[in-house]
């Protein structure tokens, strides 16, 4: 069987994916190796090595199609939560059919295990559970805490709850994250900035509330502005249930 482009067969696969550096930035080939029985997405910087690189779990892991995002049509952007903080992997393969094929390796993975934690849940709730598209993404300019800093422009992601920034859109984690809770907890989002707070020439400003801090934004455009205070507004008025806390980290 050629290992560059084994198919998910009796809950393992394995082979190589170009991966991108988190100091360099160049893609390099490592070997890939998911094993559902351990609940493990694993990664060797070589492949005789006994130890492997990176060890993630089946069961907190995300993935989803990123082409633009790393330019290349078969990109895949693996996303992971690691004290509490958002981490990502950017691969692809030269080959389009398997990098689908990894894809589905994970979502039938998370599916089969989901069957044996929930027996009495239907396919469709299921189905709810396994890899997801993020919510919304694109560059925002952000201010400081205190509002009198420069805006900088970072690369933002919502990803249901958490709402994310980066430097840069392929950075390996996030310069911060906040987690949005319910509206009647304190989290909202409202058009324009607060008395005192300079806006950003020729920008479209709104503020994010949250009870431990606002925070000032600014988007290029109004479409993009209101676009944005849409997509948080709908994710703040959502009730909060308990298995969706989750820590908070300082933007």
């Amino acid at each position: 069987m050629d290992i560059d482009k084994q198919t998910y067969l009796h809950g393992r696969k394995e082979g190589f994916l170009w991966k991108r550096g988190k100091e360099d930035s160049k893609f390099q080939s490592r070997l890939f190796i998911l094993d559902e029985e351990e609940n493990v997405l694993k990664y060797f910087v070589k492949p005789e090595a006994k130890e492997p690189k990176a060890s993630l779990r089946l069961s907190e892991i995300n993935a989803t199609f990123c082409p633009e995002k790393i330019g290349n049509p078969n990109g895949l952007q693996i996303s992971y939560v690691k004290d509490g903080t958002t981490r990502n992997l950017y691969v692809y393969s030269d080959d389009g059919q398997d990098i689908v094929d990894w894809y589905n390796a994970i979502r039938s993975a998370s599916y089969n295990r989901l069957k044996i934690a929930y027996p009495g849940a239907n396919d469709a709730d299921l189905v709810e559970l396994l890899t997801r598209e993020y919510v919304k993404e694109g560059y925002l300019y952000k201010s400081g805490p205190k509002g009198k800093e420069a805006y900088r422009q970072r690369w933002f992601t919502l990803d249901d709850r958490r709402l994310m920034y980066y430097t840069d859109p392929l950075d390996a984690h996030p310069k911060g994250e906040v987690f949005l809770g319910y509206k009647n907890d304190g989290y909202t989002v409202r058009e324009g900035l607060p008395a005192g707070i300079p806006k950003m020439n020729g920008g479209c400003s709104f503020t994010l509330v949250t009870p431990n801090r606002e925070y000032y934004l600014s988007a290029t455009s109004e479409e993009d502005q209101q676009s944005w205070m849409e997509v948080l507004k709908k994710t703040t008025d959502r009730v909060l249930y308990p298995q969706e806390q989750s820590g908070l980290k300082k933007i």
